[in-house]
């Protein structure tokens, strides 16, 4: 006998993971926890095999439920596409976009509110994610549409948009720092691409180095080169006006730049395919911006 999965099990199955907890699902689908059970129970036995697993109080999928999933939202897209086509109701279509923080005050509210008015009845959720996640969410089937960070010539997927230098960064009223002190630095939690560059850089030029701070946000490294912690390192997009390139006047090595590349999920739907398109397109302006900017990067 042919297979046939349930569309609206597939629905409880794509929520859960995504929402991380099927209690979460439940309320995001309007639905009690015990019929998303039921639905889970009903897709196993369907599939021949167990889809999750217990872990603690909650669920993790196996590693047939995890492909499962990623068939699970191709359908569901394919479904509501059809359920569209024919006039039928069906609920708006969640895209799901994924931003490093440095892009997350301009290019995010721009590519939004362009989309918006192309496809009003989409709906959108943003994640202002670590950049070293997005390529594998992207993977996984959990992000539609993405930017992201990549080091140059790493031969990772995407289109790539451009190569962005990589600066240290301080304070304006940062002081004085000897050749031989030890070099403050204000980090992303590992494995960012931005600390790792740093670190290596500084190993291979023999530099003594400390981490004052780490931290995953963007505004937290702001506020620390602020009180003078120390220097950090990122691309010069979007700097706030009292932070500054200091690389030369502290006679730092030279960083690496790093490719900034434009990601999407393999099968897209129309709507998806118009976000990225829009998304290409406010990114490429906010660089070309930056490069046109009469103040550059202020040293």
């Amino acid at each position: 006998m042919t297979t046939s999965f349930d569309i609206e099990a597939l629905r409880a199955v794509v929520a859960g993971i995504e929402q991380g907890s099927f209690a979460r699902a439940a309320m995001e689908l309007g639905r009690s926890q015990s019929a998303v059970s039921m639905q889970l129970k009903k897709l196993e036995q369907q599939a021949g095999t167990p889809l999750f697993t217990r872990r603690g109080r909650g669920l993790v999928p196996t590693d047939a439920g995890q492909a499962l999933a990623n068939y699970a939202r191709r359908m569901i897209a394919l479904n509501d596409e059809a359920a569209r086509a024919v006039g039928a109701t069906v609920a708006p279509e969640t895209i799901r976009l994924g931003l490093p923080q440095d892009f997350f005050e301009d290019v995010m509210p721009a590519t939004l509110s362009a989309f918006s008015q192309c496809k009003p009845e989409a709906h959108v959720t943003v994640r202002a994610g670590n950049n070293h996640l997005l390529g594998a969410e992207i993977s996984s089937g959990r992000l539609d549409a993405a930017i992201a960070f990549f080091p140059k010539h790493s031969g990772s997927g995407g289109q790539l948009l451009g190569e962005l230098p990589v600066h240290w960064l301080a304070h304006r009223r940062f002081g004085d720092l000897k050749t031989d002190d030890v070099l403050p630095l204000v980090l992303f939690d590992h494995p960012c691409l931005f600390r790792l560059s740093a670190l290596a850089v500084l190993d291979q030029s023999n530099r003594r180095w400390k981490a004052a701070l780490t931290t995953p946000s963007l505004p937290a490294v702001w506020s620390a080169l602020r009180a003078g912690f120390g220097f950090g390192v990122r691309v010069g997009h979007a700097l706030p006006d009292d932070i500054i390139s200091v690389g030369d006047r502290f006679r730092l090595p030279t960083l690496p730049a790093v490719e900034l590349r434009l990601l999407g999920a393999p099968d897209k739907s129309p709507a998806v395919e118009e976000l990225m398109s829009i998304l290409k397109t406010t990114t490429l302006n906010a660089i070309e911006d930056d490069e046109a900017s009469p103040d550059g990067i202020s040293a």
